[in-house]
């Protein structure tokens, strides 16, 4: 019953309908009042870029809402550990998910989740984007996109490094095979570290990184950048032109990073740390702090996120099973 009632929360926020609780939309904005920690559960270990958007994130919220905020790591099975704590947390505003677009793919790599990616989830904010970027060799003969794909016409499969199984540089590279028809075959690798030196070491000819990884090593000169995969150029790497520019129309990867809370979370109280969020993000400190490691910021509504949320879900299923990944 309560999924039930958490599904049917799901479709009336998406929606912008009433919430649940017998609250209305948009009623007692000012009514949610934190009387204890806030917690933010993140679905990577501590280090990478998700965990610090957390946690800066959360010392802002900190001073914003007046009660702790706390960042715990629950990393493990692809984020699903994570996930499934927060779908089962009291929907009362005071646990969020913090997910990147992982969180999109895994409905389709997982034959089996212990939650409902679709339905048991609000969206609260998509904070940012980090796009990826596909480098060679500072030595690579490939100047451009457009010799890579037409190297993987004439031979055989061009390898490139990814980050993983399921990542969006993996699916990256598995959409921009799709979009001109060329073989590209996956080095999967245990992060985007490890590809990164896997590339920088001339151990595979061409990788999909992060750009904030890569960026350090294409401005010292020892990667070359031939695309970024977002919609937008990067801000990181403003000379490299995007995979849409270089003859791949309509071509987009971004990475998001956002916040999400248990369903039945009153609509009200969604509205309020969107609201909350949106004030931390227009600190210019904040914002200038955000923009160094990478992310291009979003800060939009809690509807955009949750419709986002859904059509990637669905989005990247079709690419998985065109390739037929399956995790486990």
């Amino acid at each position: 019953m309560r999924r039930l009632i958490q599904r049917a929360c799901a479709v009336a926020l998406l929606l912008g309908l009433a919430a649940c609780g017998n609250q209305k939309a948009g009623e007692g904005l000012q009514t949610f009042q934190p009387q204890q920690p806030l917690t933010i559960v993140v679905t990577f270990p501590p280090g990478g870029g998700t965990d610090w958007l957390a946690r800066k994130l959360g010392a802002e919220l900190q001073q914003q809402l007046g009660v702790p905020v706390v960042v715990d790591n629950k990393p493990g099975a692809s984020g699903n550990i994570g996930a499934k704590i927060v779908a089962d947390a009291k929907p009362d505003g005071h646990t969020l998910l913090m997910v990147n677009s992982s969180f999109a793919i895994n409905p389709g790599v997982f034959s089996k989740l212990e939650f409902d990616p679709r339905k048991d989830f609000a969206g609260v904010m998509n904070v940012g984007f980090v796009p990826s970027v596909i480098v060679v060799p500072a030595d690579s003969a490939w100047q451009n996109l457009a010799q890579v794909l037409a190297a993987a016409q004439q031979q055989e499969p061009v390898p490139f490094a990814s980050c993983g199984n399921g990542t969006p540089q993996h699916l990256a590279g598995e959409m921009l095979a799709q979009a001109r028809q060329v073989p590209l075959q996956q080095v999967p690798y245990k992060g985007c570290g490890p590809a990164l030196a896997a590339v920088a070491g001339s151990q595979v000819p061409m990788a999909i990184i992060t750009a904030s990884s890569a960026a350090p090593l294409v401005q010292s000169g020892k990667l070359r950048a031939l695309a970024v995969t977002s919609p937008q150029r990067s801000p990181l790497l403003p000379g490299v032109a995007t995979v849409a520019e270089q003859g791949v129309p309509d071509f987009a990867v971004d990475q998001w990073h956002g916040l999400l809370a248990p369903v039945a979370t009153p609509a009200a109280t969604v509205q309020q740390l969107n609201r909350a969020l949106r004030e931390v993000l227009r600190k210019p400190e904040v914002a200038q702090a955000i923009a160094a490691q990478g992310f291009a910021m979003d800060g939009g509504s809690a509807e955009d996120f949750q419709r986002m949320v859904l059509s990637d879900i669905e989005r990247y299923a079709q690419v998985t099973q065109a390739i037929g990944l399956k995790i486990d």
